[in-house]
């Protein structure tokens, strides 16, 4: 039986991270293999503090809201119901909109990127991805296709923020980017053209 793989996907709002997972996800269950698809925030009642906060219901602090998305992401692995974990160790390949990259991302530099990747550790001792999918996008791509596509943009959802979150992506990935094998991605090429490139990188991944 070939192991099971942890595919993640990252990038700025906007980036395609949610159709591009989704067409993967298809895909693979189209040629019958076992798979799972997720996102974080999740749907836990952590998941649910933290989408409160990003759509400015409740307010919080920088600080706060890294540390919920560490719990959320704990959570997320090890859950005894609906874990990463309990999905991989039985067979069942899974694929997920963010992980930890997107708190390296998105926390700096209201906190340290050391601080980050510290706090991260004990998720990335749990479970490092296989394949990280990193779809680049500029800022300005970002905000042009947010402001088609939504009514309202969260906290993070800026120009400025979306400025510094791709130079944090950038470090981040230079930093820890062989560890969990990050391909960098053109997310401004055509829904095909990236497609292909991710098909091509999960059938190696997978084959292996």
């Amino acid at each position: 039986m070939t192991k099971a793989k942890f595919i993640v996907f990252e990038g700025i709002d906007g980036s395609g991270k949610s159709t591009i997972s989704k067409m993967l996800y298809e895909k693979l269950n189209a040629k019958k293999e076992n798979v799972y698809r997720t996102f974080e925030p999740t749907d836990s009642p952590i998941g649910s503090v933290i989408k409160n906060i990003l759509n400015k219901r409740i307010v919080s602090d920088d600080k706060t809201i890294g540390a919920l998305f560490l719990a959320d992401r704990l959570d997320h692995i090890q859950n005894k119901s609906n874990g990463l974990l309990q999905y991989l160790e039985g067979g069942t390949h899974v694929i997920s909109d963010r992980y930890y990259y997107s708190s390296y991302a998105y926390h700096v530099p209201m906190l340290s990127l050391d601080w980050v990747i510290a706090a991260n550790k004990a998720c990335a001792d749990l479970l490092r991805p296989d394949i990280v999918f990193y779809l680049k996008i500029s800022s300005e791509e970002s905000m042009r296709r947010m402001n088609a596509s939504r009514k309202f943009l969260d906290l993070f959802e800026t120009k400025e923020k979306m400025d510094q979150v791709i130079v944090n992506y950038e470090e981040a990935i230079k930093r820890e980017g062989k560890k969990d094998n990050v391909v960098v991605i053109n997310g401004e090429q055509s829904v095909e053209a990236i497609f292909d490139e991710v098909w091509q990188k999960t059938q190696e991944l997978i084959l292996n």
